[in-house]
């Protein structure tokens, strides 16, 4: 389930802050998001992949605790992100 360059290089390109950027935290979760969605298509089709669905919950995790972060250090990148991304608002309890 590792995602292909092409598509990584895309998502840098899309949610990167500034020219040389490959980890700040809004690439991260898009990484993330991407990778999360594609294993829920895979959940669809195989049911019973309890292992994958581990790494699901850990993915899960680690999105969470970068949003968490991001939340912290700069709101508006904060709630640029989860609408780019339209993910729900679970930290200041709102919906986007």
């Amino acid at each position: 389930m590792v995602l292909a360059v092409k598509r990584k290089k895309e998502l840098v390109e899309a949610y990167k802050t500034h020219d040389s950027d490959t980890g700040s935290p809004e690439v991260q979760v898009a990484i993330i998001h991407t990778r999360i969605r594609e294993l829920t298509e895979h959940f669809r089709i195989h049911r019973k992949d309890h292992h994958s669905r581990q790494g699901l919950f850990r993915l899960v995790s680690k999105q969470r605790r970068l949003l968490r972060y991001l939340h912290k250090r700069d709101v508006q990148r904060y709630r640029n992100l989860i609408t780019q991304l339209g993910i729900r608002d679970t930290i200041s309890g709102r919906r986007s």
